[in-house]
């Protein structure tokens, strides 16, 4: 019986290709595995193609609801974002995609697993550290840092020799990744920055603010804990929340960010991201948190947050780090419950009113007429003594230059 091998299967070229070079050069037997986290009809037609190209069988496992509770809830609770634009669609993926092949290898009794990111990018890292925190003594193939195949062009012609015919093009395409949470594009015209992304022919979940509507959509969110239960009023699961506000994101022009950002591996690279859904869950958790939280706990949960997103992004999900900076996200939650009420119009998301039953903002403090709780008068000694340190140094400095000019 021969050896197994698991291939994180997308069904593109890239991963398609490596299923004929996999029992070429290794003599495997290929069980492909694909994650569905939401990349919709990607996953029309996978199992014929695979084991069309020499697999000997596919797993498509769904695990789209895993996705959202575990792995972007924690994301939206942490408002992470990577160099401040980049929602981490990508990065947050990666550890359940390596969390499952490490599952099925297990299961299969397999003695490696392949994947198909390039040597340059920082899905390498992501899904080979995940791998190596839940399986420490399994071996990895990465082809793109081994083979001689350098493009597009060439994957086809070695189908092609193995009689292997695919109804794939030449690269007149971007380079994209999609789940629940977003699609990225890259490749084509984004290899020039001086380019303008050329967004009639790459958009696919939304359109530009000019071409969105010239009328407002009008929302609700509601959140328990931090974490999305509501839309409008009606209690849904939160993938269902997220799949309604990419449709409503994506047809007001929502969460189009063209990018430049630094890669673990050393380079800067260009995407642009569609994450109309995420956009708006993000502003709305900002919303409620900035009415609940005290202003020192709002500060530091703001560092805290960075250092989050940087540790997702950075292929450290599997880590001590990642795990205890949650835990503090968590902490900050306790009280985030309640309603943010807004209008999306022509890629804006303009606040309409947000409640809380554990509001900090108090009307009667808060107002320009006198409460019983606010005393005119007490600002007075809080001004002698916060400004204390600043009238002193004032006067030192006064007595240094009226010494100097008397000499």
């Amino acid at each position: 019986m021969k050896e197994k091998v698991i291939l994180a299967y997308s069904g593109g070229l890239d991963t398609t290709v490596l299923i004929p070079w996999l029992k070429e050069n290794y003599d495997y037997d290929v069980v492909c595995v694909c994650i569905d986290v939401g990349q919709g009809n990607e996953l029309d037609g996978l199992e014929e193609r695979a084991k069309y190209c020499g697999a000997s069988k596919l797993y498509i496992e769904h695990v789209v609801d895993e996705f959202c509770d575990e792995y972007i809830a924690p994301c939206v609770k942490a408002n992470a974002t990577y160099e401040n634009k980049y929602l981490l669609g990508t990065a947050m993926a990666r550890p359940l995609i390596a969390k499952i092949l490490v599952d099925i290898a297990k299961k299969e009794g397999a003695v490696a697993i392949c994947h198909g990111a390039t040597g340059k990018g920082n899905d390498q890292v992501r899904f080979e550290l995940g791998i190596k925190a839940l399986a420490p003594d399994m071996k990895i193939i990465a082809p793109w840092r081994t083979w001689n195949i350098q493009s597009r062009e060439e994957e086809l012609e070695y189908c092609a020799k193995h009689n292997i015919d695919l109804p794939f093009k030449k690269n007149d395409s971007y380079s994209r990744d999609r789940n629940i949470w977003h699609i990225s594009h890259e490749g084509l015209e984004l290899e020039d920055p001086a380019q303008a992304p050329n967004y009639d022919h790459m958009l696919v979940l939304g359109v530009t603010p000019e071409k969105a509507p010239d009328e407002e959509t009008e929302i609700s969110i509601s959140f328990e804990k931090g974490f999305p239960v509501a839309l409008n009023g009606e209690k849904m699961k939160f993938s269902k929340i997220l799949t309604k506000l990419n449709e409503l994101g994506g047809k007001n022009g929502i969460g189009i960010t063209d990018i430049v950002e630094n890669r673990m591996v050393g380079m800067k690279s260009r995407g642009v991201y569609e994450t109309p859904g995420g956009t708006i869950l993000l502003e709305a958790h900002k919303q409620l948190e900035e009415l609940i939280l005290d202003k020192e706990t709002l500060k530091f949960k703001k560092n805290i947050d960075n250092e989050f997103a940087d540790a997702v992004y950075s292929a450290k999900w599997f880590s001590p780090l990642r795990e205890a900076l949650q835990a503090f996200v968590e902490s900050t939650q306790e009280y985030v419950t309640g309603e943010c009420k807004m209008k999306l119009y022509k890629g804006n998301i303009i606040k309409q009113g947000t409640t809380s039953p554990y509001s900090l903002y108090n009307e009667s403090i808060a107002s320009f007429t006198t409460g019983d709780l606010y005393d005119h008068h007490d600002a007075s000694g809080f001004i002698n003594l916060y400004g204390l340190s600043t009238k002193i140094r004032a006067m030192k400095k006064a007595e240094i230059e009226k010494n100097q000019n008397q000499n």
